[in-house]
């Protein structure tokens, strides 16, 4: 399924033989539309035939959203429904096990609402949880090949994959997603007055901590300590002095809304294009904390087990223009957000450093980072005050006590 949001794979609700589909490929049709049957037995269907796109988007039903009403079979006996990636994460972070949970969704599926109830009930004992894999959807009901969601910015992003291989010498149609990123960011540009400051910062301190604990910090986190989670650490504090970086603008309301929490957009690099999950809450996380987030979305983003939910709700976006080499970019903001910073690539370069002994020019780990702001609301004052306040972060270089040190 395929929305201006995410590109996922939705399971089955229940076990069976497909005996019809209902809605082409690249069709858009509407929320709770029938997509297709499921019976006990019967041959297999054969796909629709083609048909228009309905006049205006529509987002299909999402992993969990309330199912189409037509009647589906129950699941086989002693078959698992599947369990969507946020109902395992929540389950595993209360200690329940979801082969005790009766589901209440089609097919008896265990939904997001069914672990809250849970969660609620006093005097609750956790249980023992042994996470499990989600089982791979069938060949049959993979989704189709042209993903759509939202482009952050049009650099190089937080994780990055091979470049997809272009044919050379013929036309062809655009994939949906090259489609989406190019109407947003046209989009962006025209709706917000867009202008880029940026600051050169020492992150010789960072560079000097990050080698010293990378090894033991892989292993004992499962993710490797890149710059970005400092970068990210240092952003979100800045957004915390900074209320008007972390907002949105609703022009026809007349409104601002400043919003509570920092929850981070990353900008994630596939094979298919950009994506940009969210880090909910990222100002309640230390480096370790961020850094688990970031590898963690990542991988999920580049396998396409992203859920609807992991892309929704960001108020800021951090994009590594550095992953791939660029020393900075003008990123195009992330609508609705207000701001957009961009990481460049951390080099090696002599750097005049100023001392009590006079000027002495020293080898030193530098970076590029480029705020492009939204200036209806944030002015060249507050970028550049912003942007200081990181720098000033980074250069302190005391996340020691974070890493353990």
């Amino acid at each position: 399924m395929s929305t201006d949001k995410v590109d996922t794979e939705i399971p089955a609700p229940a076990s069976g033989v497909l005996t019809s589909i209902d809605v082409a490929e690249d069709q858009t049709v509407a929320v709770g539309a029938q997509l297709a049957m499921i019976g006990g037995s019967g041959a297999p269907a054969a796909p629709a035939a083609p048909a228009p796109a309905a006049p205006a988007p529509a987002v299909p039903p999402a992993a969990e959203s309330e199912p189409a009403p037509e009647p589906v079979s129950e699941p086989a006996s002693g078959d698992q429904s599947y369990v969507t990636p946020l109902v395992r994460r929540l389950a595993a972070q209360h200690g329940i096990d979801l082969t005790t949970v009766k589901g209440t969704g089609v097919g008896g599926r265990i939904r997001k609402s069914d672990v809250l109830e849970l969660v609620d009930q006093p005097g609750r004992a956790a249980a023992p949880v042994t996470p499990t894999a989600a089982p791979a959807a069938p060949a049959a009901s993979a989704p189709p090949s042209a993903p759509t969601a939202p482009a952050a910015a049009k650099q190089a992003p937080a994780a990055t994959a091979a470049a997809t291989p272009v044919a050379r010498g013929r036309t062809e149609k655009m994939p949906r997603l090259r489609r989406v990123i190019a109407e947003r960011m046209v989009e962006s540009l025209q709706i917000s007055a867009q202008l880029t400051s940026v600051v050169e910062v020492d992150v010789t301190g960072i560079a000097a901590l990050r080698n010293r604990v990378k090894k033991e910090f892989e292993a004992r986190e499962g993710a490797k300590l890149t710059f970005l989670p400092f970068f990210c650490k240092a952003a979100v504090e800045a957004l915390k002095q900074f209320p008007q970086v972390n907002a949105t603008i609703d022009m026809a309301a007349g409104t601002v809304t400043y919003h509570e929490s920092e929850n981070l957009s990353i900008a994630v690099d596939t094979e298919r294009g950009l994506l940009v999950p969210v880090i909910q809450d990222a100002g309640d996380l230390n480096i370790a904390g961020l850094a688990r987030r970031i590898s963690e979305l990542a991988e999920r983003t580049r396998t396409n087990k992203l859920s609807p939910d992991d892309l929704i709700g960001g108020t800021f976006t951090v994009t590594n223009t550095g992953s791939r080499g660029a020393l900075f970019d003008t990123p195009i903001i992330n609508q609705p957000q207000v701001a957009i910073l961009g990481t460049g690539a951390v080099v090696k370069r002599p750097v005049v450093i100023s001392g009590s002994a006079g000027d002495v020019i020293a080898v030193r780990s530098m970076v590029y980072l480029a705020l492009t702001y939204d200036h209806r609301l944030v002015d060249g004052a507050d970028a550049a005050r912003f942007l200081s306040a990181i720098k000033n972060r980074l250069e302190d270089g005391s996340f020691d006590a974070e890493l353990g040190q």
